[in-house]
């Protein structure tokens, strides 16, 4: 009688065991492998960002430099024009006029314009102005750009017989007669007058 009742405490005992241990949370369940938790801790491949065109802007030494030369020279500037023009024609500003001359010292206007072409673009140009138009292209008056000649005669039938660089806004530099190298407007009575023509040197 007693076996009879300890074997049933038994058998109940183990059906309970048996029961819990099948709700019971997987706790002896097997870990993930290494690479996998890894993975987790691991951040994602580093992808860089992608490089931003850049863009072409006056530096602010560009900036100086055109606002020091557009004072200098009277004019405003577009920040894109030939630096080393700019800089040569400002040396040049006071030099004495002188016929037949072409130096630092004295010069003319053909002089001028040929000495200029010469030490900024490395071309040489007719001496004379009126053989001077001969090597340009003509263009409109509304087309002219920093750097193209401009040409002047006192009348329908006669020769050229003046000839300067144009810079910006009606401005252009040559070497006159009564000043020398100096900048004028394309606007003054004179030489809206004699003006003739615009060349540019290609």
């Amino acid at each position: 009688m007693i076996k009879s009742i300890i074997l049933s405490i038994l058998a109940i005992a183990s059906l309970t065991l048996s029961y819990l241990y099948e709700i019971s949370p997987e706790t002896n369940a097997p870990a993930p492998p290494v690479a996998d938790a890894a993975a987790f801790l691991l951040p994602p491949p580093y992808e860089p960002e992608p490089i931003a065109e850049l863009i072409e802007a006056p530096t602010p030494n560009d900036s100086l430099f055109y606002e020091q030369y557009a004072k200098k020279l009277g004019t405003r500037l577009d920040y894109t024009e030939d630096k080393e023009l700019l800089k040569t024609v400002t040396k040049w500003i006071g030099t004495p006029y002188q016929y037949g001359s072409s130096t630092r010292k004295g010069t003319d206007c053909s002089g001028f314009v040929t000495s200029i072409y010469r030490e900024v673009y490395g071309i040489d140009l007719s001496r004379s102005s009126q053989s001077m138009f001969g090597d340009v292209e003509r263009i409109k008056k509304d087309s002219i750009q920093t750097g193209d000649l401009v040409f002047f005669r006192r009348g329908p039938k006669q020769p050229i017989f003046h000839v300067g660089i144009y810079l910006k806004g009606n401005k252009f530099i040559h070497s006159a007669t009564n000043g020398g190298v100096m900048i004028s407007s394309l606007k003054e009575p004179y030489y809206r007058h004699h003006y003739f023509a615009a060349g540019r040197v290609n």
